[in-house]
């Protein structure tokens, strides 16, 4: 019986927290003044890193930076990460749990505090979309497929 619980897989968190976070306002205050609608560049990365047997650390990270004309009127760069512990798992699971799984759950706290951040600096909060993660993982397993050496290329 012992030896039936200890091949049981574990998926649990053990903490979600803010890792990093900055908010820059190069040109304020005089590009706060301009009438012209900024535009918005927001770009999303998501990592995975063992940190012990058994416990992973999972990084969504974001930036958002607006601009009038070449000019930046706020950017905002965050890290939010998750502690996971997963054990027992087949070898296959790993990677959809660290890359789909594991952002879907730390996403939320992330767009909360970009939202915040954002607001707190003067500006009207920006609401990141909604992700697909299991989109994007599959993307980027198609992309590392395609850039990989053939195996039959040895």
């Amino acid at each position: 019986m012992a030896d039936q619980q200890a091949a049981d897989p574990v998926f649990q968190i053990q903490r979600v927290y803010l890792k990093d976070l900055s908010l820059e306002q190069p040109n304020s205050p005089a590009i706060l003044l301009e009438q012209t609608q900024p535009t918005v560049d927001i770009q999303l990365g998501v990592e995975a890193q063992n940190v012990a047997e058994g416990i992973f650390e999972v990084c969504v990270s974001a930036t958002v930076q607006t601009k009038i004309d070449d000019r930046t009127v706020f950017l905002v760069e965050a890290k939010q990460a998750g502690i996971f512990e997963i054990r027992n798992l087949p070898d296959d699971q790993m990677g959809p749990i660290l890359g789909i799984a594991c952002p879907q759950i730390v996403y939320p706290y992330l767009r909360g505090n970009v939202a915040d951040v954002v607001q707190r600096g003067g500006f009207p909060p920006v609401h990141l979309a909604e992700i697909n993660f299991q989109a994007m993982y599959e993307q980027q397993q198609a992309q590392a497929a395609g850039e990989g050496v053939p195996a039959n290329a040895q």
